[in-house]
């Protein structure tokens, strides 16, 4: 794994300061101009240094995030797995909102494909056996049902509820209609198929 930092610009200080720091240093000709040179040096060295720790931050947040999701990124959806920024946060040990800005705006490419870092954040869903499910897994499965539905008998939120309970995803029909309404999927009624 590797950041993608080919966008930015590889920071130094230039020689010429240096130079002109330890000429004002030989000469004695310290004062402000001095100064003036080692403060602007010392921030130069500072938004360096900044930029280098953001980048292993990038890494950290990254790194945490595939050995969290493996599964989905050899198995796809079905594996993926419910995570939180503090999960994150705790693995690599830094704050959450830490987490937060690292994931805010940045994309990482995977065997699957690219997604925005901020994909692998949602919540859970309780299931009767082995770990919880993915939210984003549960709407795969809505949308599937969806598609596969008899048009002319098209199944409720209670019905979706019910198949998505079969498969021991405890799920209310509430939070199926929730889900289905931010899948943009019309309520059964309006999905009839009238002939």
């Amino acid at each position: 794994m590797q950041v993608n930092d080919d966008g930015l610009p590889k920071l130094r200080v230039s020689r010429s300061y240096r130079t002109m720091m330890a000429r004002l240093r030989v000469e004695g000709k310290g004062g402000e101009a001095h100064q003036y040179l080692t403060d602007k040096m010392r921030s130069a060295l500072w938004l360096i240094k900044s930029l280098d720790q953001r980048q292993r931050t990038i890494f950290k947040v990254a790194t945490s995030i595939v050995k969290q999701q493996r599964g989905f990124l050899e198995s796809g959806i079905d594996r993926l797995r419910p995570m939180v920024l503090r999960d994150v946060a705790e693995d690599i040990e830094m704050h959450e909102s830490t987490v937060s800005r690292v994931v805010a705006n940045k994309y990482i490419h995977t065997p699957r494909g690219l997604f925005p870092m901020k994909f692998f954040f949602h919540s859970g869903i309780d299931r009767d056996y082995g770990e919880d499910i993915s939210s984003l897994t549960v709407k795969r499965k809505i949308t599937q049902f969806v598609e596969a539905e008899n048009p002319n008998k098209p199944l409720s939120d209670s019905a979706l509820a019910k198949l998505l309970n079969r498969e021991g995803i405890n799920i209310a029909r509430r939070t199926v209609a929730k889900y289905r309404d931010e899948l943009l999927i019309p309520s059964s009624n309006d999905r009839k198929k009238i002939f």
